[in-house]
């Protein structure tokens, strides 16, 4: 029998987890949160908390190790995103934009570009707000990883 299907949330920042829960509730896949420090979560059955410690990458740490082919992660962390997909896992950003084998490396250059264009100009303003588009790409972009990977299972 194959691993049930799940939703793993790098959520100290994630804009997006009530759209999590919706498509959670409606598709029946539990979810956990994880954070490093407590979050509130609706009390309901399929949602789940997961606190670790404040060490350095402790909540990417835990979301790595147990990604899978049966997971959906939901992160901004260009890197974690890499190592997930190595896992086999699906990927999400809360923008609504998958991260995949073909894409990662790209994102991981620009990231390094980033950081150097940072480092050497200051504080660039950070990304762009996050806007109502961004949320419903989400929504649609979650919905449709949970279809694709319930037809596999």
């Amino acid at each position: 029998m194959s691993e049930p299907l799940r939703i793993l949330v790098d959520a100290d920042a994630c804009p997006v987890k009530d759209e999590i829960y919706k498509v959670a509730w409606r598709h029946e896949v539990p979810v956990t949160i994880v954070a490093n420090a407590y979050l509130r979560v609706p009390d309901h059955p399929l949602i789940a908390r997961e606190t670790v410690s404040g060490a350095f990458d402790a909540a990417d740490d835990w979301i790595a190790e147990q990604s899978g082919p049966a997971t959906i992660v939901v992160t901004a962390d260009i890197l974690l995103a890499d190592r997930c997909l190595k896992a086999g896992a699906a990927v999400i950003g809360p923008n609504g934009k998958a991260f995949t084998t073909n894409s990662i490396g790209a994102a991981i250059a620009t990231r390094a570009i980033m950081a150097d264009l940072r480092a050497g100009i200051g504080n660039s303003g950070g990304p762009a707000p996050f806007s109502k588009a961004d949320r419903s790409r989400f929504l649609s972009a979650l919905d449709e990883a949970v279809i694709r990977l319930k037809r596999v299972r």
